[in-house]
């Protein structure tokens, strides 16, 4: 399989979560994806890695993941809920405009532009409507488009269903990020790399129900180390990008928690779970802190 997996990574970290739709969890063969520990003697923090879009053929809301949720008084996501949808585009297109007044589909090379237009022509997107935004904008856009035809969709995705929990057990729910913050992110990113990531989801969208099923699969299994080779992989691809959506963030998080230690109580966690993987992961970091993070063991993890 292609090495080309940095389009992809964006996806399984940036796609939005919606409400969760209803799980049949005693029908669905169980998954037991990874979640660890940090702890000091009056706060426990549970770390859990995510999947933004799932297709529900799994059930990873139990075992010692529902036991660590329920443990815990308050959920911190990547980014809180979004109540207002309405509020989304106005920020899409705060970030997403761009005024050099050239075309989008002239900064591709023919190949891609060809291959971006029959994507385009596929999910009866008119070329006029990103002709003015920058090259993240549609790259995201045809990624969750094709994500949703394989039944990958936010709103199976992890994020929903801790939130759907969250809200009925009362639970308080808020964010490391926000969306605005998120889409800054891809807007500050180069021209040159925006280009790049458009081109690459274009070469890779056709392999995208394997790779998301690669993914799938590390993720169902808890295999961390099967996520970290995949994190080098787009580290060699994109550094740049890499240090932008992973490294820099997961810094920012490692922070986030060691000032939480600070004061007492139970925390559940809930990051994208390519950032809990691979020599720049967030237990990394922290271990480069003195701050010690432990694996909650599936067989143990109930008792």
């Amino acid at each position: 399989m292609s090495k080309r997996k940095s389009a992809l990574f964006l996806a399984a970290t940036f796609l939005f979560a919606s409400p969760a739709l209803a799980q049949t969890a005693a029908t669905l063969p169980d998954a037991n994806p990874a979640i660890w520990v940090v702890k000091d003697p009056d706060t426990t923090i549970y770390l859990f890695g995510t999947f933004h879009a799932l297709d529900g053929k799994s059930a990873w809301f139990n075992d010692e993941v529902k036991t660590a949720f329920d443990k815990s008084s308050e959920v911190v996501l990547e980014i809180p809920p979004v109540e207002d949808k309405a509020a989304i585009q106005p920020l899409v297109l705060k970030y997403a405009g761009d005024t050099s007044g050239k075309a989008l589909s002239d900064k591709l090379s023919p190949a891609a532009k060809e291959k971006y237009l029959k994507q385009l022509a596929a999910f009866g997107i008119p070329q006029a409507m990103f002709e003015d935004k920058k090259p993240f904008l549609p790259a995201l856009t045809i990624i969750m488009a094709n994500a949703a035809k394989l039944g990958f969709t936010g709103e199976q995705g992890a994020e929903a269903v801790l939130t759907k929990a969250a809200k009925e057990g009362k639970k308080p729910i808020s964010g490391l990020e926000t969306f605005d913050y998120q889409m800054s992110l891809f807007a500050g990113m180069s021209d040159a790399d925006q280009v790049k990531m458009l081109e690459e989801t274009l070469d890779e969208v056709e392999k995208l129900g394997p790779m998301f099923a690669e993914m799938n699969k590390h993720w169902t299994s808890g295999d961390s180390e099967g996520m970290a080779k995949l994190m080098n992989d787009m580290e060699a691809q994109s550094p740049s990008m890499y240090k932008t959506l992973l490294t820099d963030r997961n810094v920012n998080w490692a922070g986030w928690i060691a000032d939480r230690l600070k004061k007492p109580g139970t925390v559940f966690v809930g990051v994208g779970a390519g950032h809990l993987g691979g020599k720049d992961s967030v237990q990394a970091v922290l271990k480069s802190r003195g701050i010690k993070s432990e694996r909650v063991a599936a067989e143990t993890a109930a008792k």
